[in-house]
């Protein structure tokens, strides 16, 4: 009997932390909800269709000829004839220069039509194979594999991933081009996709509500220092060729802006993976021993969390340079001093990239774990702990009866 008392009183005040929480988060969706209505794009400009130059076709065959004497070495000369998809037959060019498509009978292909406008006759380039039946098949076996491992998790997971997909595509690209502000935009998207895809992913509970809250600070810390490293560093934002075709194209797009919403809406992968994994450490530690307060379960999480750490900066690391490896080696091979190398735009946007979100990273554990144990910890008994068949177990209320108890157990687990 007296150990249910102490039980009780112990954590007499944790619903209240908990209810706090669950509010400040319903605060958080509503102003994203209404940030997204004001920055949504209004005057967008309609994208008149013009007429495809470019056809579907079938490779039916390819006849090779000799090149003439000045052609440069490793040209392949002579003609392919391919069947369009609405039955014709047309003739073009073996595929030449770098990247150019090795093709041969049967091979689907795109094709340019080339038009001089004078009403001569059109003449056809092949541009690459037709990829999207393969993609479809790709998409099809990943979707299955995270099925058929996650189950309904994998499930919501792939649903996750569609309202990701959906909210860059239908509000966050749109309204930058739009001349809504890239960094509200990309923080206001990401709080978004972070409420949505969080909660549909891990559930409706306590564990997914500290990852939430824990992101999202993370998420605000990194914008900051993000903003701060820009400035520091003096990046325009024009990197590469990309960004230079862009700033041309659309002059009114803020390319610092952009530079600084990407870092942002990058960091939000990783920095969720990160604070669930601290919030349900946190959460085991609670229900696997009972009686630890704050501090031990703090301790034991960011011990946790370090390790977590440690290899997460490491594929952060590798993912950028596996990325940038064509880069490297035209540096290394044109000889520039490493000095250049490091400084220059398009290397140090990398760096500031993964400096901030690294930092932004680090920052998430403790905050999140901090969050977690504070919710998480019970005040040891005076009296000697209750016995085995007292902890609570799943799908029984705990002993106390409070209902957010057993909302916070049930979202352990």
């Amino acid at each position: 009997m007296s150990h249910g008392h102490h039980h009780h009183h112990a954590s007499a005040g944790l619903p209240w932390a908990r209810r706090l929480t669950v509010l400040l988060l319903a605060v958080v969706g509503l102003v994203t909800v209404a940030g997204m209505a004001l920055l949504r794009p209004r005057d967008t400009p309609d994208v008149e269709s013009t007429p495809s130059t470019r056809v579907l076709g079938a490779v039916v065959s390819v006849t090779s000829t000799a090149c003439p004497a000045e052609a440069p070495a490793g040209t392949a000369c002579g003609s392919v004839t391919v069947r369009l998809d609405d039955g014709a037959q047309v003739e073009a060019e073996i595929p030449n220069g770098p990247g150019a498509p090795v093709v041969k009978p049967g091979d689907k292909v795109t094709l340019l039509v080339l038009d001089d406008g004078a009403g001569g006759p059109k003449t056809y380039s092949i541009a690459d194979f037709q990829r999207g039946t393969s993609l479809w098949v790709l998409g099809a076996v990943f979707a299955l594999a995270v099925v058929a491992f996650g189950r309904w998790r994998g499930l919501t997971a792939l649903l996750g991933l569609g309202i990701t997909f959906a909210v860059l595509l239908l509000f966050i690209v749109p309204a930058i081009l739009d001349g809504r502000s890239p960094v509200l935009v990309a923080v206001v998207g990401a709080a978004f996709i972070m409420l949505t895809v969080l909660y549909l992913t891990h559930g409706l509970t306590a564990t997914t509500t500290v990852a939430v809250a824990g992101t999202l600070a993370s998420l605000t810390l990194t914008a900051g220092l993000s903003a701060l490293a820009i400035a520091f560093t003096h990046l325009s934002g024009i990197g590469d060729e990309t960004a230079t075709y862009l700033n041309i194209t659309e002059g009114d797009v803020n390319m610092r802006g952009l530079l600084l919403a990407g870092i942002v809406i990058g960091s939000l992968g990783v920095l969720d993976d990160v604070t669930v994994t601290q919030s349900a450490t946190v959460s085991e530690l609670a229900l696997a021993n009972p009686a630890y307060g704050f501090r031990r379960l703090y301790g034991a999480a960011t011990r946790i969390g370090r390790a977590h750490i440690a290899s997460v900066i490491n594929t952060i690391v590798l993912a950028y340079a596996g990325a940038s490896l064509p880069l490297m080696l035209l540096f290394r091979t044109s000889g520039t001093p490493a000095n250049e190398l490091l400084t220059g735009e398009m290397i140090a946007q990398e760096l500031v990239r993964s400096a901030v979100g690294t930092i932004g990273l680090i920052a998430a554990v403790p905050i999140t774990t901090a969050l977690a144990a504070f919710l998480a910890a019970r005040t040891p008994a005076v009296s000697p702990a209750p016995p085995a068949m007292e902890l609570p177990v799943a799908g029984r209320r705990p002993p106390d009866g409070d209902p957010w108890q057993s909302f916070y157990e049930r979202g352990s687990r």
